[in-house]
């Protein structure tokens, strides 16, 4: 009886730690501080934070924002480059043209291009939509969303021939300025019917893993 007892405490204590492991495996933990850029130009100075969590089958991100321009909508996405070269976030050294501006475009130089949108539904990877986090009235914002982890990865896997999410190779960035804000025509940005008023880049940050 006593070996019986001692053989169930082991396959006990055994079961406790694969469980362990395997919790550990599903629970990564990534963060980005994100730092203004455009400022002198966009009539603000945004910043903030963005974390992403991988827990088990979801990803779990929440992006908080303040100084962005307000009352209006902010695209987001984490940019990078397909073969999995780790992307930085573009600075004025990016200023190809040198219009005062870090454009949408100028930023492929450093960041390489834009792969998932914080949206709505960033599994669909629907870039160009309406489904994108507003600033209030002082210009915060504060987005939480659960994707389903799986289903982004395999779209992820469709559009970029196999490749993986690597979220510690790409950067955040957030868009958008206001539509009054007089932007010279060297501005590049366009995304189907979206000019660069709303793809002009305010703030970037390198995702970094935490945990």
């Amino acid at each position: 009886m006593r070996t019986n007892i001692g053989v169930t405490a082991l396959g006990l204590a055994l079961l406790a730690s694969s469980a362990c492991a395997v919790s550990a495996k599903q629970h990564e933990v990534y963060q980005a501080d994100l730092v203004a850029l455009n400022s002198a130009k966009a009539g603000a100075t945004a910043t903030g934070t963005a974390t992403i969590e991988v827990v088990g089958s979801r990803l779990k991100v929440h992006i908080k924002m303040t100084g962005t321009p307000p009352n209006m909508q902010h695209w987001e996405h984490f940019h990078g480059y397909p073969d999995g070269k780790s992307a930085a976030c573009a600075t004025s050294a990016q200023d190809a043209n040198h219009d005062g501006y870090v454009d949408l475009v100028e930023t492929g130089a450093v960041s390489g291009t834009t792969m998932v949108p914080f949206d709505g539904a960033p599994e669909k990877m629907n870039i160009p939509n309406d489904s994108y986090p507003n600033a209030d009235s002082s210009g915060s914002f504060d987005y939480t969303k659960t994707v389903p982890l799986q289903q982004l990865r395999d779209k992820f896997a469709s559009v970029y021939s196999g490749g993986k999410l690597d979220l510690d190779k790409r950067v955040i960035y957030v868009h958008g300025v206001v539509s009054t804000n007089d932007l010279p025509s060297t501005v590049d940005g366009h995304v189907g019917p979206y000019d660069p008023h709303v793809t002009l880049p305010i703030a970037c940050g390198k995702i970094r893993r935490v945990r």
